[in-house]
Protein backbone atom coordinates (compact mmCIF):
# COMPACT_ATOMS: atom_id res chain seq x y z
CA UNK A 1 0.00 0.00 0.00
CA UNK A 2 2.99 2.39 1.01
CA UNK A 3 4.39 2.05 -2.54
CA UNK A 4 0.86 2.32 -4.49
CA UNK A 5 0.49 5.63 -2.40
CA UNK A 6 3.50 6.87 -2.87
CA UNK A 7 3.53 6.09 -6.88
CA UNK A 8 0.22 7.72 -7.29
CA UNK A 9 0.72 10.86 -5.62
CA UNK A 10 3.69 10.98 -8.11
CA UNK A 11 1.44 10.73 -10.90
CA UNK A 12 -2.16 12.63 -9.51
CA UNK A 13 0.79 16.07 -9.28
CA UNK A 14 0.86 15.58 -12.89
CA UNK A 15 -2.39 15.17 -13.85
CA UNK A 16 -4.87 17.78 -15.71
CA UNK A 17 -6.87 19.47 -13.18
CA UNK A 18 -10.27 18.22 -14.46
CA UNK A 19 -9.05 14.54 -14.50
CA UNK A 20 -7.65 14.60 -10.66
CA UNK A 21 -11.56 14.58 -8.91
CA UNK A 22 -11.69 11.10 -11.18
CA UNK A 23 -8.17 10.28 -10.41
CA UNK A 24 -9.08 10.30 -6.66
CA UNK A 25 -11.94 8.17 -7.02
CA UNK A 26 -10.70 5.28 -8.83
CA UNK A 27 -7.90 5.56 -6.35
CA UNK A 28 -10.22 5.54 -2.67
CA UNK A 29 -12.93 3.12 -3.89
CA UNK A 30 -11.01 -0.12 -2.66
CA UNK A 31 -10.05 1.84 0.32
CA UNK A 32 -13.52 2.96 1.13
CA UNK A 33 -15.01 -0.29 0.26
CA UNK A 34 -12.70 -1.85 3.10
CA UNK A 35 -13.63 1.11 5.37
CA UNK A 36 -17.56 -0.10 4.73
CA UNK A 37 -16.91 -3.70 5.17
CA UNK A 38 -15.18 -2.87 8.74
CA UNK A 39 -18.30 -0.78 9.96
CA UNK A 40 -17.43 2.94 8.81
CA UNK A 41 -20.64 3.25 7.19
CA UNK A 42 -22.51 2.91 10.70
CA UNK A 43 -21.17 6.30 11.37
CA UNK A 44 -21.37 9.51 10.08
CA UNK A 45 -17.79 9.49 8.26
CA UNK A 46 -17.41 10.76 4.84
CA UNK A 47 -15.87 8.38 2.33
CA UNK A 48 -12.03 8.13 2.08
CA UNK A 49 -12.01 9.83 -1.40
CA UNK A 50 -13.77 13.26 0.18
CA UNK A 51 -11.97 13.13 3.19
CA UNK A 52 -8.90 13.77 1.78
CA UNK A 53 -9.94 16.65 0.12
CA UNK A 54 -9.20 18.04 3.85
CA UNK A 55 -5.36 16.64 4.37
CA UNK A 56 -3.99 13.50 5.43
CA UNK A 57 -4.56 13.63 9.17
CA UNK A 58 -7.27 11.85 11.24
CA UNK A 59 -10.39 13.73 10.01
CA UNK A 60 -12.37 12.76 13.14
CA UNK A 61 -9.66 13.78 15.48
CA UNK A 62 -9.19 17.13 13.86
CA UNK A 63 -12.61 17.71 13.69
CA UNK A 64 -12.96 17.31 17.08
CA UNK A 65 -10.23 19.42 17.98
CA UNK A 66 -11.35 22.02 16.01
CA UNK A 67 -14.89 21.73 17.82
CA UNK A 68 -13.02 22.21 21.13
CA UNK A 69 -11.10 24.99 20.04
CA UNK A 70 -13.83 26.92 18.89
CA UNK A 71 -16.07 26.38 22.39
CA UNK A 72 -13.17 26.72 24.67
CA UNK A 73 -11.60 29.38 22.59
CA UNK A 74 -14.37 31.21 20.92
CA UNK A 75 -17.10 30.47 23.56
CA UNK A 76 -19.51 28.81 21.09
CA UNK A 77 -22.83 27.92 22.82
CA UNK A 78 -25.16 25.14 21.67
CA UNK A 79 -28.12 27.35 21.11
CA UNK A 80 -26.60 30.18 18.82
CA UNK A 81 -27.11 30.73 15.42
CA UNK A 82 -24.03 29.82 13.28
CA UNK A 83 -22.57 29.69 10.25
CA UNK A 84 -19.57 27.57 8.97
CA UNK A 85 -17.84 29.30 5.75
CA UNK A 86 -16.79 26.87 3.93
CA UNK A 87 -17.57 23.73 5.38
CA UNK A 88 -15.93 21.17 3.06
CA UNK A 89 -17.34 17.73 3.78
CA UNK A 90 -18.48 18.35 7.14
CA UNK A 91 -15.18 18.22 9.58
CA UNK A 92 -16.41 20.43 11.98
CA UNK A 93 -20.59 19.92 11.45
CA UNK A 94 -20.07 16.55 12.24
CA UNK A 95 -18.98 16.85 15.76
CA UNK A 96 -20.67 19.75 16.57
CA UNK A 97 -24.60 17.64 15.46
CA UNK A 98 -24.16 16.12 18.91
CA UNK A 99 -23.31 19.79 20.62
CA UNK A 100 -26.08 21.72 18.84
CA UNK A 101 -29.46 19.54 19.61
CA UNK A 102 -30.75 22.49 21.43
CA UNK A 103 -31.93 25.37 19.71
CA UNK A 104 -28.99 26.65 17.90
CA UNK A 105 -29.05 26.83 14.30
CA UNK A 106 -26.30 26.03 11.97
CA UNK A 107 -25.69 26.91 8.00
CA UNK A 108 -22.77 26.01 5.86
CA UNK A 109 -21.54 26.44 2.32
CA UNK A 110 -18.76 25.34 0.06
CA UNK A 111 -18.22 25.50 -3.58
CA UNK A 112 -17.56 21.92 -4.14
CA UNK A 113 -21.01 20.89 -5.10
CA UNK A 114 -20.81 16.70 -4.50
CA UNK A 115 -19.38 17.68 -0.69
CA UNK A 116 -22.70 19.75 -0.29
CA UNK A 117 -24.91 16.79 -1.46
CA UNK A 118 -23.27 14.51 0.69
CA UNK A 119 -23.69 16.58 3.77
CA UNK A 120 -27.53 17.05 2.59
CA UNK A 121 -28.00 13.83 2.69
CA UNK A 122 -25.92 12.80 5.60
CA UNK A 123 -26.24 15.40 8.24
CA UNK A 124 -29.34 17.55 7.28
CA UNK A 125 -31.87 14.11 7.09
CA UNK A 126 -30.40 13.52 10.75
CA UNK A 127 -30.61 16.97 12.37
CA UNK A 128 -33.03 19.33 10.98
CA UNK A 129 -31.30 21.91 12.33
CA UNK A 130 -28.09 21.82 9.71
CA UNK A 131 -28.15 23.59 6.41
CA UNK A 132 -26.08 23.47 3.62
CA UNK A 133 -25.56 25.29 0.14
CA UNK A 134 -23.38 25.24 -2.87
CA UNK A 135 -21.69 28.75 -3.30
CA UNK A 136 -21.02 28.72 -6.74
CA UNK A 137 -18.17 30.19 -7.21
CA UNK A 138 -15.49 29.48 -9.65
CA UNK A 139 -12.73 27.32 -9.00
CA UNK A 140 -10.79 25.73 -11.98
CA UNK A 141 -10.36 22.36 -9.90
CA UNK A 142 -13.78 22.03 -7.92
CA UNK A 143 -15.99 24.11 -9.10
CA UNK A 144 -15.34 25.00 -12.95
CA UNK A 145 -18.72 25.81 -14.28
CA UNK A 146 -19.40 28.33 -11.30
CA UNK A 147 -20.96 31.73 -11.46
CA UNK A 148 -18.95 33.98 -9.63
CA UNK A 149 -15.71 35.20 -8.25
CA UNK A 150 -15.33 34.70 -5.26
CA UNK A 151 -13.62 38.60 -4.66
CA UNK A 152 -17.36 39.58 -5.97
CA UNK A 153 -19.86 36.43 -3.69
CA UNK A 154 -22.67 37.55 -1.60
CA UNK A 155 -23.09 35.40 1.21
CA UNK A 156 -27.21 33.93 1.16
CA UNK A 157 -27.99 35.56 4.16
CA UNK A 158 -29.45 38.24 5.99
CA UNK A 159 -28.37 41.10 7.61
CA UNK A 160 -27.03 40.32 11.21
CA UNK A 161 -28.22 36.68 10.97
CA UNK A 162 -25.42 34.96 13.15
CA UNK A 163 -23.81 34.58 16.51
CA UNK A 164 -21.26 32.77 15.61
CA UNK A 165 -18.74 32.86 12.46
CA UNK A 166 -15.79 30.62 11.84
CA UNK A 167 -13.64 29.40 8.89
CA UNK A 168 -10.96 27.00 9.01
CA UNK A 169 -8.91 26.48 6.22
CA UNK A 170 -10.31 29.55 4.31
CA UNK A 171 -8.17 32.65 4.32
CA UNK A 172 -5.16 30.04 4.45
CA UNK A 173 -5.59 29.48 0.59
CA UNK A 174 -7.30 33.34 -0.35
CA UNK A 175 -5.29 36.02 -1.88
CA UNK A 176 -6.08 39.52 -0.82
CA UNK A 177 -8.78 40.33 -2.51
CA UNK A 178 -11.13 37.70 -2.56
CA UNK A 179 -9.44 37.28 1.40
CA UNK A 180 -10.95 40.47 1.96
CA UNK A 181 -14.26 40.19 0.07
CA UNK A 182 -14.98 37.22 2.53
CA UNK A 183 -14.30 39.41 5.58
CA UNK A 184 -16.81 41.92 4.50
CA UNK A 185 -19.64 39.53 4.26
CA UNK A 186 -18.69 38.41 7.33
CA UNK A 187 -18.81 41.96 9.24
CA UNK A 188 -22.20 42.07 7.34
CA UNK A 189 -24.18 38.52 8.45
CA UNK A 190 -22.67 38.62 11.77
CA UNK A 191 -24.70 40.58 14.37
CA UNK A 192 -23.38 43.24 16.90
CA UNK A 193 -21.69 41.60 19.77
CA UNK A 194 -21.08 38.53 17.44
CA UNK A 195 -17.97 36.42 17.15
CA UNK A 196 -15.70 34.98 14.31
CA UNK A 197 -13.07 32.47 15.00
CA UNK A 198 -10.37 32.18 11.80
CA UNK A 199 -7.49 30.47 11.12
CA UNK A 200 -4.87 32.08 8.97
CA UNK A 201 -0.64 31.69 8.62
CA UNK A 202 0.61 35.04 10.21
CA UNK A 203 3.74 36.67 9.79
CA UNK A 204 5.72 38.35 12.21
CA UNK A 205 9.48 38.72 13.49
CA UNK A 206 9.44 35.46 15.12
CA UNK A 207 7.59 33.67 12.29
CA UNK A 208 10.24 35.14 9.61
CA UNK A 209 12.59 34.35 12.55
CA UNK A 210 11.35 30.43 11.91
CA UNK A 211 11.50 30.38 8.26
CA UNK A 212 15.14 31.59 7.91
CA UNK A 213 16.40 28.86 10.27
CA UNK A 214 14.64 26.62 8.07
CA UNK A 215 12.09 24.80 10.77
CA UNK A 216 8.73 26.64 9.30
CA UNK A 217 6.29 23.77 7.18
CA UNK A 218 6.35 26.81 4.64
CA UNK A 219 8.58 29.32 2.97
CA UNK A 220 6.74 32.11 2.59
CA UNK A 221 8.78 34.95 0.36
CA UNK A 222 6.97 35.31 -2.60
CA UNK A 223 5.30 38.32 -1.94
CA UNK A 224 1.61 38.74 -3.77
CA UNK A 225 -0.39 42.47 -4.30
CA UNK A 226 2.17 44.07 -1.96
CA UNK A 227 -0.39 42.12 1.34
CA UNK A 228 0.38 38.50 0.99
CA UNK A 229 2.57 35.97 0.41
CA UNK A 230 3.02 32.52 -1.07
CA UNK A 231 4.54 29.65 -0.62
CA UNK A 232 4.46 28.36 -4.22
CA UNK A 233 4.35 30.68 -7.20
CA UNK A 234 3.04 28.48 -9.65
CA UNK A 235 0.43 27.69 -7.33
CA UNK A 236 -0.25 30.51 -5.14
CA UNK A 237 -3.29 29.56 -3.35
CA UNK A 238 -1.89 26.22 -2.00
CA UNK A 239 -0.98 28.23 1.26
CA UNK A 240 -0.85 32.11 1.84
CA UNK A 241 -0.03 33.84 4.35
CA UNK A 242 -0.39 37.58 5.50
CA UNK A 243 1.51 39.75 8.05
CA UNK A 244 0.57 39.63 11.07
CA UNK A 245 0.37 43.84 11.44
CA UNK A 246 -2.00 43.93 8.07
CA UNK A 247 -4.33 42.07 9.51
CA UNK A 248 -4.97 43.44 12.71
CA UNK A 249 -5.09 47.22 10.88
CA UNK A 250 -8.11 45.18 8.50
CA UNK A 251 -9.79 43.93 11.11
CA UNK A 252 -10.06 47.51 13.32
CA UNK A 253 -10.79 48.91 9.82
CA UNK A 254 -13.75 46.46 9.90
CA UNK A 255 -15.40 47.41 13.25
CA UNK A 256 -13.86 44.31 14.87
CA UNK A 257 -11.69 43.70 17.80
CA UNK A 258 -9.19 41.14 18.23
CA UNK A 259 -9.98 39.36 21.04
CA UNK A 260 -5.92 38.20 22.39
CA UNK A 261 -3.85 36.40 22.49
CA UNK A 262 -3.82 35.12 18.93
CA UNK A 263 -2.93 31.22 19.51
CA UNK A 264 -0.41 30.38 17.20
CA UNK A 265 0.17 27.33 15.33
CA UNK A 266 2.81 24.46 15.04
CA UNK A 267 2.99 25.09 11.08
CA UNK A 268 5.72 27.96 12.39
CA UNK A 269 8.31 25.30 13.36
CA UNK A 270 7.09 22.53 11.48
CA UNK A 271 5.33 20.23 13.51
CA UNK A 272 2.39 18.33 12.32
CA UNK A 273 0.53 18.44 14.99
CA UNK A 274 -2.53 20.66 16.26
CA UNK A 275 -3.40 23.93 16.31
CA UNK A 276 -1.89 23.98 13.02
CA UNK A 277 -2.78 26.87 11.83
CA UNK A 278 -3.19 30.19 13.67
CA UNK A 279 -5.97 30.63 15.57
CA UNK A 280 -7.50 34.48 15.73
CA UNK A 281 -10.98 35.29 17.61
CA UNK A 282 -12.37 38.51 16.60
CA UNK A 283 -15.78 40.57 18.17
CA UNK A 284 -17.96 42.78 15.89
CA UNK A 285 -18.65 46.02 17.91
CA UNK A 286 -20.31 48.22 15.47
Amino acid sequence: MGLYKKTFERLFDWLPRLIKPFALRIYYTPIDLTGFLKGESERVLPPKRMRILVGDGDFEEIGKDLLQALIEIGGLKPNERVLDVGCGIGRVAIPLMDYMKGNGCYEGFDIVPHVIKWCQKNISSRCSNFHFQIADIYNGVYNPAGEYKASNYKFPYKDESFDFVFLTSVFTHMLTEDMQAYLLEIVRVLRKGGRCFITYFLLNPETIRFMEQKQSTFDFKRERDGCCYVDNENNPEHAVAYEEDFIRKLFKKNSLILIEPIYYGEWRNGKKSQPFQDFIIVNKVL
